[in-house]
């Protein structure tokens, strides 16, 4: 057993000779260790204590080990013993790695190259300068196409000599078929547990990004990453197509056999999820500071584009931008689709399904595919494909809202639904009805996807964790942006979006903080849009903002004197409820739905960086009647005078004014007490209040209140259905005021956001490598690790 080495060179502080090969194989001649065994004989304290106390014991392993690797790339690997060596050197290099990364110290080891450490022979003086992180990644990158060690080999019989490593084209040994590549090798559990050793250590190598604190500086990438991802690597394409494929071709459900998982080890999973942290890693760009190629929409009989500009360094991200063929972004989409569906399937039989765990990682996935590569996000709305996205995005939502680990998870089902909402198409795709019964927890309502979204907002807004409230600009954006499209909105989903008026417009919550009332103008924003654009099919809503006149009266007449404003703030001390769930006619919940349950006590979570405001998030862009958008210039950027405000910009938005308002003006409407505390005053109220886009509503309340009063009084109706008919077939054309531009809040990238999505998407992978735990317990600085 090769413990007495590990106890020689972990207790022993004397060094060992670099050429001292009897003990150092010691390491990883063993055949029986698996990933785990090593963990166990390896203890973090003893590395710490070996790279303190012998460093050039723990430098010597290092680069033994490395040696091993690349000298089991130039062979092929094909013997049992050879592969067994190389697993094993993986294996401690991915124990290893993790504590080289902790200590500054040590991180430019990797970086620098090994005096004298040629690869025998020293013939050739340039290659054996290369650092040791390069041999490591370029060694990893060839032992990932390696014959009948990783891939099928070629050769018919065992006779013919064995295939020369270095003369093989990888891309015929791509893992699965997919993107690019129509051949399906045959499965073999073995080459996929020898992928997940190797895709593990690559992993490790990447993870020097969770030992730097988080910095909003693009400039300083991930090295192992962008080497790994540059031209050097002669695998990168076979390799992004490898995992891309592997993941997207993935089927959890198997043969569709009842408790199939429970019969067989399923050797693919944990190769899928590998894959999948491995891909979004890579794919971590920020693309706000580089012009992203966008994609014309010529096609070339190639999987990948070649008309554009050459695009990003990052191979991943330039081959990613770059796929264009129709049936490519179909096998991606339903790929992606049945993985996130997977959750919800629920069959009759408990258990019988296995359920899979990476659906985080597959968000981010998705994010980054419409995020590099237009062309992908244009086929994902072009038909009612994307519900098939959005139901389990929305599922996710309503199913994490009360838990506080999950506060990422919810962030980043709220960005993508932002990202596509700012597509008309989207918008338009939310009127398809809604009739798959996904179990969930709210009310029962029948309608159409419009109102499945709408309903599942509110739950999060009323009933959500209070570390969501952030997101509350991010909702009711989304709800914008989607209101013009919006045919008819069901009763249940009506009273939604009146009940978070009805919370949001209380005196107490307008004035408790400075940027509440933003939610007001948006809901406002949502009403004008539909009122406006869709008043035909919106009988419900009508009828709803005529029952809930009030609230719009009130918002009015909003009090603006410091009396007023104070006695709305001592309202607030009596009721601590953020918003009141009264009212609010839930009903009775799905059927076969649980509860959104908060999160258990003493679980694991990371932190995360904050997001940007709503405004550096999204950019205004005006729909014309042709239908195409052009994007509004911030006005900070052209200065005008009050007077002559563009109306599209100043009817009703909140945020014109504030943009001119330079800091100094702001804090003069706001008086800051001197305690630090912000304190509303009349002018501040008055600031926005005579912003409030209450015209259109006004004029449908003049016009409809009197014919639905008399109809009542006339035929003695308490009767809704009755006022319904009438809502349907009157009419306010010629007698609302002139309609408005539709204003849509596109995202767009910015390096808040690419910040936000690197401590996510590595607290994630923290959290989900557990068995080995291998980051466990080491000085990590991206995020911190938190108990509930």
């Amino acid at each position: 057993n090769d413990s007495s080495a590990y106890v020689t060179l972990f207790v022993s502080p004397q060094p060992v000779e670099a050429t001292d090969d009897a003990f150092w194989d010691q390491f990883w001649a063993d055949t029986a260790t698996s990933v785990q065994d090593v963990f166990a004989l390896v203890p973090a304290a003893e590395i710490r204590a070996v790279r303190e106390e012998s460093p050039s014991n723990l430098a010597t392993l290092c680069y033994k080990a490395v040696e091993k690797l690349v000298q089991g790339a130039e062979s092929g690997c094909h013997t049992e013993k050879e592969r067994q060596i190389v697993l094993n050197c993986c294996r401690l290099l991915t124990r290893i790695l993790p504590y080289i990364f902790e200590d500054p110290d040590w991180r430019g080891f990797f970086w620098s190259t090994v005096p004298g450490a040629g690869r025998g022979g020293g013939d050739d003086d340039d290659e054996n300068a290369r650092p040791l992180a390069e041999s490591l990644l370029l060694a990893v990158a060839d032992l990932l196409f390696c014959p009948d060690f990783t891939v099928q080999s070629h050769r018919r019989s065992t006779v013919d000599t064995a295939e020369d490593i270095h003369s093989i084209d990888s891309c015929e040994y791509i893992w699965e078929a997919g993107v690019g590549f129509a051949h399906s090798p045959q499965p073999n559990y073995i080459h996929d547990l020898n992928r997940t050793e190797l895709l593990k250590l690559l992993l490790t190598c990447f993870s020097e990004a969770m030992y730097l604190p988080p910095s909003s500086d693009s400039s300083n990438a991930n090295p192992w990453v962008q080497f790994f991802c540059s031209t050097e690597n002669r695998h990168a394409l076979p390799l992004f197509t490898s995992l891309l494929n592997v993941v997207c071709a993935y089927d959890p459900v198997g043969y569709g056999i009842p408790y199939n998982h429970l019969l067989f080890s399923d050797y693919r999973e944990p190769l899928v999820e590998e894959a999948a942290q491995v891909l979004i890693v890579t794919l971590d760009y920020d693309s706000s500071t580089s012009s992203s190629p966008t994609v014309d929409g010529t096609t070339t009989g190639t999987a990948m584009d070649d008309v554009d500009p050459p695009g990003p360094d990052n191979l991943f991200v330039n081959y990613l931008s770059r796929i264009h063929r129709e049936e490519d972004f179909q096998f991606i989409l339903k790929g992606v689709a049945r993985l996130l569906s997977n959750p919800l399937v629920q069959t009759y039989l408990p258990n019988s399904a296995k359920k899979i765990q990476f659906h985080q990682e597959l968000l981010v996935l998705f994010w980054k595919l419409c995020d590099f590569n237009k062309k992908f996000l244009f086929f994902v709305l072009k038909s009612s494909d994307v519900l098939d996205i959005l139901v389990p995005i929305l599922y996710f939502l309503n199913d994490a809202r009360a838990d506080q680990s999950r506060v990422g998870l919810m962030h980043i089902g709220v960005f993508i639904l932002l990202l596509l909402s700012g597509e008309r198409n989207f918008g338009v795709r939310l009127n398809k009805p809604y009739s798959v019964r996904v179990p969930m927890d709210i009310p029962v309502f029948t309608g159409t996807h419009a109102d499945l979204l709408i309903i599942v907002f509110h739950k999060i807004i009323t009933s959500g964790h209070q570390r969501l409230q952030p997101l509350f600009d991010c909702l009711l954006t989304i709800v914008v942006n989607v209101s013009p499209y919006l045919k008819s909105l069901s009763m249940v989903a009506a009273n939604k979006l009146l009940h978070l008026l009805e919370a949001f417009s209380t005196t107490w919550f307008l004035f408790s903080a400075v940027q509440n009332h933003h939610l007001v103008f948006f809901l406002l924003e949502v009403f004008n849009n539909i009122i406006q654009y869709q008043f035909d099919g919106n009988s419900n809503l009508v009828y709803a903002v005529i029952r809930k006149r009030n609230v719009f009266h009130q918002l009015a007449n909003l009090p603006t004197d410091s009396q007023s404003i104070q006695k709305g703030l001592q309202r607030k001390k009596k009721t601590p409820e953020p918003i009141s769930r009264t009212n609010s006619q839930d009903g009775i919940s799905m059927e076969g739905s649980r509860p959104a349950a908060p999160a258990d006590p003493g679980t694991l979570k990371t932190s995360l960086v904050a997001t940007p405001g709503i405004d550096k998030l999204t950019e205004k862009s005006q729909v014309s009647e042709d239908g195409t958008m052009r994007s509004l210039e911030p006005e900070s950027s052209q200065p005008l005078p009050e007077g002559n405000l563009p109306s599209a910009v100043s009817d009703g938005d909140p945020w014109s004014g504030e943009a001119s308002h330079s800091r100094r003006d702001r804090r003069r409407l706001s008086s800051a007490s001197s305690s630090g505390q912000w304190t509303p005053t009349p002018d501040w109220v008055m600031s926005w209040k005579s912003k409030l886009p209450l015209q259109t509503i006004m004029r449908l309340l003049q016009v409809l209140v009197p014919q639905v009063e008399k109809i009542c009084i006339d035929k003695g109706l308490t009767d809704e259905s009755e006022i319904l008919k009438f809502l349907q077939h009157g009419t306010l054309v010629g007698l609302l005021p002139v309609p408005h531009p539709i204003l849509i809040r596109k995202y767009q990238a910015n390096s808040g956001t690419a910040m936000w999505f690197r401590t996510y998407m590595w607290g994630v992978i923290y959290l989900r490598n557990v068995d080995p735990p291998i980051w466990y317990d080491t000085d990590v600085k991206l995020f911190e690790i938190q108990r509930v």
